[in-house]
């Protein structure tokens, strides 16, 4: 199908959209660690009912150590300490501005991979790094007592969010490992028959080590009987559910399919169109205020997120 790629990097834009709102609201009335424990079972759940229906188990298929390892260590960096960091932000600073601070994402994607796989950090990278930086700042700065230029949200939310974009570009670039791995040790004459499922399959190997962390730090700190309490918080848990079909489930798994079917660059710059695609719905929902400063500094950010592809 022409354009296939390129129509499911959209369907992940948007279903990104519909997990950063419904997620927002699900973590006010639930809490951080337990929504994403909640996140973690059913995204695994759900992966291992769709491995059973196409590849006849539940468990990945055709999976080595290497891939493994690669595989659970991204999902505690990616997972663990990004969604945490980026639903704390969504308490603090809203969906829409942990969102637009995602586009940083790109960013510690280009300063992971040169450390640990060797790409250049080239002039056009730094260029895209500037501009996606200039973006950020247009939306979240702006002038405080006497007129001195100073960060408009709550600082601590800010980290959340800058913490949320690190985990995610790190965990990306551990994840192109792990499916590397992956990829590598499937035999020949299996491959054609399980391409497709594989980033599904390595999806789940993330949700494993996510939900480990989730569940020992819900149990160390003692959120264990908030977490029973959330079984009678009904909308809550909609939302929740909600999250995680677009979310873990349908959003990261068409992300990894959208690169098998066209040039990664194109599928991420539409992919990262999110912090634009949320500013009417954010104020639809959230009665946030669109000012031009903010659509500014979103369609800056995205343009930088994309220059990291297109260059």
């Amino acid at each position: 199908m022409t354009y296939l790629g390129e129509i499911i990097s959209l369907g992940v834009a948007f279903s990104w959209t519909i997990t950063a709102l419904v997620s927002e609201v699900a973590t006010r009335r639930l809490g951080v660690i337990v929504v994403n424990v909640w996140r973690m079972l059913l995204a695994l759940v759900l992966s291992a009912l769709l491995m059973w229906a196409f590849t006849g188990t539940v468990l990945p298929v055709c999976t080595d150590n290497r891939a493994w390892i690669w595989l659970l260590l991204s999902g505690v960096v990616g997972y663990f300490i990004g969604d945490r960091c980026l639903f704390n932000s969504y308490i603090l600073i809203g969906s829409r501005y942990g969102q637009l601070l995602m586009t940083l994402a790109p960013i510690a994607t280009a300063f992971a991979a040169w450390i640990t796989i060797g790409q250049t950090l080239t002039w056009k990278s730094l260029i895209a790094m500037i501009v996606t930086l200039l973006g950020i700042a247009i939306s979240v700065l702006g002038r405080g007592e006497g007129k001195r230029l100073s960060l408009q949200l709550p600082t601590r939310g800010v980290l959340f969010g800058i913490g949320a974009g690190v985990g995610q570009g790190v965990g990306l670039v551990l994840s192109k490992i792990g499916l590397d791995y992956y990829t590598r040790g499937v035999p020949a004459n299996v491959l054609p028959s399980v391409v497709d499922y594989l980033p599904f399959s390595a999806n789940m190997i993330r949700c494993i080590s996510g939900l480990f962390c989730f569940a020992l730090w819900l149990i160390i700190f003692g959120d264990d009987k908030r977490f029973r309490d959330s079984f009678r918080n009904h909308k809550g848990m909609a939302l929740m559910f909600v999250a995680v079909i677009f979310g873990p489930f349908l959003g990261v798994g068409f992300s990894l399919m959208a690169v098998q079917y066209t040039a990664a660059g194109i599928a991420s710059t539409l992919m990262s169109t999110t912090p634009i695609l949320i500013l009417i719905p954010s104020h639809y929902f959230f009665y946030q205020k669109i000012t031009l400063k903010g659509v500014i500094g979103a369609v800056i950010s995205v343009i930088g997120v994309s220059l990291f592809f297109l260059l």
